[in-house]
């Protein structure tokens, strides 16, 4: 079974503390050059959360920023105009360098993108060699819902079901994997937004696993990136998001044998879009809903120095639009 994460959520402390401000100045000057205002991306009333692990007993309040984390100082040093989505960034996970940034901090909802945080806990917390059968919160019937085909009764290991998640983003196999973690969809959405007040994704609410629409379920660009950095540090999660096609072979409620075949849906990956000439990509999630218009999070890197970059494009118009978008400024990578 997976491991028990309950992390309790303690009346918020406003701390507010100098050596917290010196490390804000500190990481400004050093991600985005000096002689600029700092501009929280929260503030000090948002930040603060103390966390007490259970199974340890330790707790300790959420740092406002880490060393290795990015900061958006002054997003008009960028131009606007380079993407016409919503929200944009592109940030270096090597050196901690801004490369875009517009509209990091604005609410959004995420589509699919959510499945990153829910694969992420599934790699951190879970067993991946656990046999989970699917119970009958894995029948969604919401129209345009995405699947991986999965029914109740059929029995496939944790990471069979990441595959599923994160390829065709099957939403049944994200409430699937929600039952598994946390008994219940509350329970497990509850899960996702201790994570994400633990990475300081203080911009972030969850209410599901997949993304389906919530007008209480949303993030932000910044966040994303945060969590994505996160699950980026587990090669399991960079094995399934590299991955273009996968089959899955397993048994259903009578014994039979099932075989599935899942294609990802990253335009990159697929080779149905070339990336800019010296970028690779390596991993990333799309995600698209009415409400949410089309995103995207990326995992690229320089095909000869090596170093990597997290880019995100949310609420783009049409699928083109917004790899068009994702070009623009994953370009800056190399020019």
């Amino acid at each position: 079974m997976a491991r028990d994460v309950q992390v309790g959520r303690r009346a918020a402390k406003r701390k507010v503390l100098a050596p917290l401000c010196g490390l804000a100045c500190l990481l400004v000057s050093s991600c985005a050059g000096p002689q600029r205002e700092l501009q929280l991306p929260y503030s000090f009333q948002e930040q603060g959360f103390e966390l007490e692990d259970k199974e340890t007993g330790e707790s300790g309040t959420v740092p406002l920023f880490a060393e290795e984390l990015c900061v958006v100082s002054d997003e008009s040093l960028y131009d606007a105009d380079v993407v016409n989505s919503e929200a944009g960034i592109l940030f270096s996970i090597s050196d901690g360098e801004v490369l875009y940034s517009k509209n990091a901090f604005e609410r959004l909802y995420p589509a699919s993108t959510t499945k990153i945080m829910t694969a992420l806990l599934a790699v951190k917390y879970g067993n991946l060699d656990d046999m989970v059968t699917v119970t009958d919160e894995a029948v969604i019937t919401e129209a345009g819902a995405t699947l991986s085909g999965i029914k109740p009764g059929d029995v496939l290991s944790l990471r069979q079901l990441l595959y599923g998640l994160m390829l065709p983003s099957g939403n049944d196999a994200g409430a699937a994997i929600a039952v598994h973690m946390g008994q219940t969809i509350e329970g497990f959405a509850q899960m996702m937004n201790e994570e994400a007040i633990r990475l300081g994704a203080t911009g972030t609410h969850f209410v599901n696993p997949h993304g389906l629409h919530d007008e209480n379920h949303y993030t932000t660009a910044y966040d994303l990136y945060l969590i994505f950095q996160e699950a980026l540090k587990y090669p399991e999660f960079r094995e399934v998001t590299k991955t273009a096609v996968y089959a899955a072979d397993y048994k259903d409620k009578d014994g039979n044998d099932v075989s599935r075949t899942w294609e990802g849906g990253n335009w990159y990956l697929t080779g149905k879009r070339e990336t800019p000439e010296g970028v690779t990509v390596f991993s990333g999630k799309t995600g698209t809903t009415q409400a949410a218009g089309c995103c995207l999070v990326l995992g690229s890197r320089k095909e000869n120095g090596g170093e990597e970059y997290i880019s995100v494009i949310l609420k783009a118009s049409t699928r083109n639009n917004l790899y068009d978008n994702m070009t623009n400024i994953i370009s800056k990578i190399v020019n």
